[in-house]
């Protein structure tokens, strides 16, 4: 079977919602055994309980990922189990603002979550990977690579994670270890539902035809879509890349300039 991660062990951090949870279920279905990294424990349980009733392995752990001392004992536990083959740095969080009303705590809360979580989950887990090689997918965004309106700190924390992609593709190429990152456009997932109803009370209906229309390709993408990318670059399939972001944004880099 192509795209087989039967024996491999993946951690997928933010894995309870959303993009996370996609690709927290494509793992588990293709044979992983999913560690999931959420902060909110409640989401874990039901990633868990559908990849359980699906007859995966699971296992969940409550952990802040801008918190190093919690990230490097929740790493430690994992690898005691094992070899970690996969870690996926998909936990983040989002804020809407420009470089002048972007408040300094704002900042620090996006650096904390989307730039430390990144660093501190890499840097935990390199030491176990390096002996027997792995992959590292961070997901980033359009926002790294083009200019969006009123997202001054979320696009800094993603052009960093873009940034970090590339700095430990290179630095650990020659230990077997495979570093990418996947910059999705506008995805259908449960915070733009929420966003769209605490901004537009109303409008829900209006508000989702006009965003899903800022993709090119003319709707919105869904998390399986990523889940999917993300399957296939953890696998032995995509062993030849490296060092490479993979816009998935139905046309929105290229066809909107």
């Amino acid at each position: 079977m192509k795209f087989s991660l039967k024996g491999k062990t993946a951690i997928v951090t933010g894995g309870g919602s959303g993009i996370g949870k996609a690709i927290s279920l494509a793992l588990s279905e293709n044979g992983a055994v999913v560690h999931i990294l959420e902060l909110k424990s409640e989401y874990a349980q039901t990633t868990l309980d559908q990849i359980i009733a699906k007859g995966g392995i699971a296992k969940t752990y409550q952990c802040n990922v801008a918190d190093q001392k919690e990230v490097k004992n929740v790493i430690g536990k994992i690898a005691k189990e094992g070899n970690i083959d996969i870690l996926i740095n998909n936990a983040g969080i989002a804020h809407i603002g420009n470089a002048e009303n972007t408040q300094e705590a704002d900042f620090d809360n996006i650096f904390n979550v989307n730039v430390k979580g990144v660093y501190n989950c890499i840097h935990a887990t390199l030491p176990f990977m390096k002996e027997k090689g792995g992959v590292i997918l961070n997901m980033a965004s359009v926002a790294a690579t083009v200019g969006i309106s009123d997202r001054f700190a979320y696009s800094m924390s993603k052009g960093a994670t873009l940034t970090m992609t590339y700095s430990v593709a290179k630095d650990y190429v020659n230990f077997g270890i495979r570093c990418n990152s996947i910059s999705p456009g506008r995805v259908h997932t449960p915070f733009v539902d929420g966003f769209i109803s605490k901004n537009y009370p109303g409008r829900e209906k209006e508000m989702f035809d006009k965003l899903s229309k800022t993709q090119p390709i003319g709707r919105m993408g869904t998390p399986e879509e990523i889940g999917n990318l993300a399957l296939y670059l953890c696998s032995d399939e995509a062993s030849f890349i490296t060092g490479t972001d993979f816009p998935i944004d139905g046309g929105y880099i290229k066809l909107n300039s």
